[in-house]
């Protein structure tokens, strides 16, 4: 190093960026974390209900099709200490505390920007909120994915093709109403060194199936995935959301 260099280093950027609207770049330095937690051993359903009500959170309770006597509750906050606190009370007292977790399928990460978002606040505050909380979208299908490391070492432009690629299929997707997508990245918050969480929401089911079927096409997940899942799928029977809570009316 000559003595002209400076010795000091460039701090990180920890900003999430968005398009620019008017010229005038988008950052923010807020996001949401989002946690998915399982539980088998549940024989009913509405104390669960009752207990998650009375929390007044942002909450989905799923019934899991794979598990008849399993559920799933998304929560969703933009301080990770909330699921450190709230949650981990609400989790460890009646009726939760009856019920048996599943860890291997817990999922949690937080909303990130491309670079491309115009509305940033709306994209990574909100969007999370009103696909999973919709009454009319009851419907998710949630799994962790990693890619492989050669990926990381493409280059920029080549990345963005790959993930254009694949971009263009979901939107083709959200387009028609078929599926909205929950985009998460879990880099070192994930038990099992996942990259990222999906959650693919709709009203109905089958076109989230054939969204993944659809998916493996694309040269992202043909080349480039090292693992996908477990998945939890489920419909909600609980959602809360500012017009009022919402449960499935075979309960």
């Amino acid at each position: 190093m000559s003595q002209h260099e400076s010795t000091e280093a460039t701090a990180p950027d920890l900003l999430e960026h968005g398009a620019p609207v008017k010229g005038v770049p988008q950052t923010l330095d807020k996001r949401l974390f989002v946690q998915l937690q399982v539980f088998t051993e549940c024989f009913d359903c509405a104390p669960v209900i009752d207990a998650v009500i009375s929390t007044g959170l942002d909450i989905a309770v799923y019934a899991n099709v794979n598990d008849p006597r399993g559920i799933g509750v998304v929560t969703m906050h933009e301080d990770p200490a909330f699921f450190t606190q709230a949650v981990r009370t609400m989790f460890t007292v009646s009726p939760f505390d009856k019920l048996t977790p599943l860890p291997q399928f817990t999922m949690f990460g937080r909303t990130y920007a491309q670079g491309r978002e115009p509305d940033l606040e709306d994209f990574l505050l909100r969007k999370v909120r009103r696909s999973v909380l919709n009454p009319e979208t009851p419907w998710g299908v949630w799994y962790p994915l990693r890619r492989v490391g050669p990926y990381n070492q493409l280059a920029r432009a080549d990345q963005g093709k790959i993930m254009m690629e694949h971009g263009m299929l979901g939107r083709r997707y959200g387009e028609a109403g078929y599926a909205t997508d929950v985009r998460l990245e879990c880099h070192g918050i994930d038990r099992d060194d996942n990259e990222f969480v999906i959650g693919l929401i709709g009203a109905e089911l089958y076109p989230l199936s054939k969204l993944v079927k659809d998916m493996r096409t694309t040269r992202q997940t043909a080349e480039f995935i090292q693992s996908m899942g477990p998945f939890f799928v489920g419909k909600a029977i609980f959602q809360s959301n500012n017009s009022g809570s919402h449960q499935d009316d075979a309960l």
